[in-house]
């Protein structure tokens, strides 16, 4: 499944250059991932106050690949890569037209409210599993 986000570079996300600032892909990707969930119907607000659950990074792996700039309009590729009883790993890229900017696997556990990792809740767990391709327009 594969969602697209569409992100536009503000004076504010980058560095003197005119660059983005590269800890502002992180926050990118973030905005990416939570899009995603919304999509496919699981809202992280009520999971936590339902079940205690939350996501959190475990792993991240990055590659900078081509500078953005200021005022360029940017697509947020998210796509689940794998599921286990209590992960997600993702695939997100970051584009600028058809050219990839910023590459990221992004391993997320599920925690309980007292921070300890715990399975997907089995309705999570459903949806993740079925969710269809999705794209914001």
């Amino acid at each position: 499944m594969m969602h697209s986000l569409s992100i536009r570079v503000y004076y504010e996300d980058t560095d003197l250059a005119g660059i983005v600032y590269y800890a502002n892909y992180l926050k990118f990707i973030e905005r990416g991932r939570s899009e995603w969930l919304r999509v496919l119907g699981i809202d992280q607000v009520r999971l936590k106050a339902d079940s205690g659950h939350v996501f959190a990074v475990r792993r991240l792996e990055a590659d900078y690949l081509r500078p953005a700039r200021f005022d360029d309009l940017l697509q947020v590729e998210t796509g689940l890569v794998q599921m286990t009883a209590a992960r997600i790993v993702l695939d997100q890229t970051v584009r600028r037209g058809g050219a990839a900017l910023f590459a990221a696997r992004v391993t997320l556990a599920c925690l309980d409210g007292a921070g300890r990792p715990v399975r997907l809740p089995p309705a999570l767990a459903a949806i993740l599993s079925r969710g269809p391709d999705i794209a914001e327009k």
